[in-house]
């Protein structure tokens, strides 16, 4: 197929969830739950298993328990300012640990129990956020 021909198709969407690979799915549901405000979607094994989604406002992450895997992810969620708003909220509700970090701009950086990296974009014209 060449590039015009693929030009002319019509895009059919791609949906997609990033596998985050955990320790202790257990333990990663409570942080994912209790600290960050996702919802269990589904467990294998009746909610003994070692998989798992879990949900919040179009973030879909399955979580995998293989103690073997030593590699780290790092999601990127964008959000708009009033849900920048109320992540700041919630995380200082929660006593949820944070860094200031760089993405090319400024982020809020949160790390999962077993090192994955969840990045948030802030707004930039707050100031607030820079570490000045």
């Amino acid at each position: 197929m060449n590039e015009s021909t693929d030009r002319g198709r019509t895009a059919h969407p791609w949906y997609s969830r990033p596998v985050l690979f955990v320790s202790d799915v257990h333990r990663a549901l409570r942080f994912y739950i209790e600290k960050l405000g996702f919802e269990k979607r589904w467990h294998e094994g009746d909610g003994k298993g070692g998989v798992c989604q879990v949900d919040r406002g179009g973030c879909e992450i399955i979580l995998c328990e293989d103690a073997a895997r030593q590699d780290k992810s790092r999601l990127f969620v964008e959000l708009n300012r009033d849900g920048v708003d109320e992540l700041r909220r919630e995380i200082a509700e929660r006593s949820v640990p944070t860094q200031k970090g760089w993405w090319g701009y400024d982020v809020i950086k949160i790390v999962d129990p077993d090192g994955n990296e969840l990045l948030f974009p802030l707004d930039e014209t707050n100031d607030s956020e820079r570490g000045t």
